[in-house]
């Protein structure tokens, strides 16, 4: 426990200050980090919305398609068609924050003259199927670059209002108290030795 002094009542006003300073400082990046957090929403839920549309379509059109080219027919398709995509993972900086983004150095989708069959002898709703998975894919990949920085970003603002909160609710009550305790101490010393020394002027003017 700090000694009630003149010195250290001045010292728990700068820590006082300093932790409103701090909170200030705090709460105006979390306000910029939220302003962010709600950009990245709004496209995340976006994504997932055509992905549930586009698999859907995508389902529609593959039953359709098995039904008129034969299910063998459409695994040897869907074997042929297998092929790797070049993915690097790359770190991101959002104000300060890093998180991993994927960098795709060519498209999924394809142009029908590049799919690996001959398209002449194929059903449109094959083509539809494989175009719509293809979009998919696509799709997934810009949602998994929404969803890095949505983690991260939800991650520190959960940090953040934990912080200030400790900083509101224990470390600067806490100041408060301290303050207004030593500083009722030092002012009732201060009137206890003004009233000595009124008693010892009395004492001496009576002597």
């Amino acid at each position: 426990m700090m000694q009630p002094t003149r010195t250290n009542l001045l010292l728990l006003k700068e820590r006082r200050k300093a932790v409103i300073n701090c909170t200030a400082i705090l709460k105006g990046r979390r306000q910029a980090l939220i302003k962010e957090f709600l950009q990245i929403t709004k496209p995340l839920m976006q994504s997932h919305e055509q992905i549930s549309a586009a698999y859907a379509r995508a389902i529609d059109a593959l039953q359709v398609s098995k039904a008129r080219e034969g299910d063998p027919a459409i695994k040897a398709l869907a074997v042929a068609n297998r092929r790797e995509i070049a993915v690097e993972v790359a770190e991101g900086n959002l104000l300060g924050l890093r998180y991993r983004d994927l960098v795709r150095h060519e498209t999924v989708a394809r142009h029908l003259t590049e799919l690996p069959y001959d398209i002449f002898s194929s059903s449109a709703w094959l083509d539809t199927a494989v175009e719509e998975f293809e979009g998919i894919v696509e799709e997934m990949f810009s949602l998994a670059n929404f969803e890095g920085k949505f983690r991260r970003l939800a991650n520190e603002l959960v940090r953040l209002t934990r912080r200030i909160r400790i900083l509101e609710e224990r470390v600067e009550p806490e100041l408060d108290s301290g303050i207004h305790d030593m500083a009722q101490y030092l002012a009732e010393r201060e009137r206890e030795g003004y009233f000595r020394l009124k008693r010892f002027k009395g004492y001496a003017a009576r002597g």
